[in-house]
């Protein structure tokens, strides 16, 4: 996978791109890039930004713990993400992206047997009603996790240009580290930080946002309600 691939501005399924597309990546897996996007796509939808086509949420792949049937063990991020904007759950990942087997997609599709998946095709099969307003993108792991045979997060984010990317973090120990890595990975884009479970009462989550902020000058909010999409 290129580190450096960008491409020109694709034009997400046959109904184009929404008015303003927003990617929603993360420094690493469980760090609440769902929760970040189910919660700011919820607040949008209840604020009113919901006239004509509204919000949608999309999840070009998902992988997942199942039972012995392929049946997920518990929602799955589709199913959440489903919930906050009243979409159909199979319109925010088709049903071909949904590995039953919890690691990186293009790992998954190898050990249950299923086709390599390819970048291209992700991208292309992202679809939107006519006249969607904002469009979310959650990809899955890190910005260099495999998403595609071909591609990881970031690349895919890049080959996505979106009109902003929000990378999600842990406020805890080590989020500086994660926060510069992701960031280096991501760039050209747009960037702005989310520090998820951020505890204004912990002198280590204050001093880490406040790094971040002052002495990096990356911005940073702590609540998906601060996000300005």
């Amino acid at each position: 996978m290129s580190d450096h691939q960008t491409g020109p501005a694709h034009r997400t399924g046959p109904a184009g791109r929404p008015a303003r597309l927003v990617a929603v990546v993360g420094t690493g897996t469980e760090v609440g890039k769902t929760w970040v996007t189910r919660e700011a796509a919820a607040g949008l939808v209840a604020a009113g930004r919901s006239g004509g086509a509204g919000v949608a949420v999309r999840k070009p792949a998902q992988s997942f713990d199942a039972d012995r049937s392929g049946a997920p063990l518990e929602p799955t991020d589709a199913d959440l993400l489903a919930e906050a904007t009243g979409e159909d759950r199979l319109a925010v990942c088709p049903a071909h992206r949904w590995y039953p087997l919890p690691m990186a997609p293009p790992m998954a599709a190898d050990a249950l047997g299923r086709p390599p998946i390819a970048v291209a095709d992700l991208l292309d099969e992202l679809q939107w009603a006519p006249g969607t307003e904002l469009g979310l993108v959650e990809t899955a792991g890190g910005v260099r996790s495999p998403l595609a045979h071909d591609a990881d997060g970031a690349t895919f984010a890049r080959l996505l240009r979106p009109d902003l990317t929000v990378l999600v973090a842990d406020a805890g120990l080590g989020t500086i580290n994660a926060v510069r890595l992701s960031l280096a990975a991501l760039a050209p884009l747009d960037v702005i930080v989310v520090l998820n479970r951020y505890d204004p009462g912990d002198d280590l989550h204050v001093r880490n946002r406040d790094w971040l902020v002052e002495r990096d000058g990356y911005r940073v909010v702590t609540e998906p309600r601060q996000l300005d999409l």
